[in-house]
């Protein structure tokens, strides 16, 4: 069986946070229902760039496109910003409650939401998915504090400059374990839940 085609790593770092950078410069110029609209068709395009290259796409960015379409129409149609404000932490909510229930179930849910393409034993796999369900919902509690707290404008680049960065640190956090609990051989139970994807 081969393996699906990989993105370059700056294409889809460019993917990943193009709609957000683009929302934010929409939102700053304009409003937010400007930047609603222009960041839905952003997370479109950007999934339809990803298909189109690898011939699949992950689990995570289609779940969170699926959130953006539902919130974006919401605050666009009820003209009520804070259906958009609210979608990072059921974003959040959602991959936290999932990696939990993973956890919980004895399944390496975590190489499915993040298309992993690493090998841990099961006890690294358990261990990695706690520590980023947990954050998942620190990240929840972290939204919802600066959606009330900042306006709209500083609530919208704290995705930028505050979440985004916060992320890849905890991920990079994560280097010694995943060196430790490193597997040559993937979890069986993993690739079985990959593919039926």
């Amino acid at each position: 069986m081969t393996d699906k085609p990989k993105l370059n790593p700056m294409l889809k770092l460019a993917l990943d946070l193009g709609p957000l950078v683009i929302f934010i410069i929409v939102l700053s110029r304009f409003n937010i229902f400007a930047a609603t609209a222009t960041f839905m068709v952003a997370v479109i395009v950007a999934l339809a760039i990803s298909y189109a290259l690898t011939r699949h796409v992950a689990v995570m960015p289609v779940v969170t496109a699926i959130v953006v379409l539902v919130f974006g129409s919401l605050t666009l149609f009820l003209h009520n910003e804070t259906f958009i404000k609210l979608k990072p932490t059921i974003i959040y909510c959602l991959f936290g409650a999932t990696l939990l229930g993973g956890y919980i179930a004895n399944k390496p849910l975590l190489a499915i939401v993040f298309d992993s393409a690493f090998h841990l034993s099961e006890e690294g796999w358990r261990k990695l998915t706690l520590r980023w369900a947990l954050f998942f919902f620190v990240l929840a509690v972290g939204n919802e504090i600066a959606r009330h707290m900042l306006d709209t404008v500083a609530w919208g680049w704290s995705k930028l400059v505050v979440f985004t960065p916060a992320t890849f640190v905890f991920a990079l956090l994560q280097y010694p374990l995943l060196m430790k609990y490193s597997s040559e051989k993937p979890n069986p139970d993993a690739e079985a839940e990959r593919k039926e994807v």
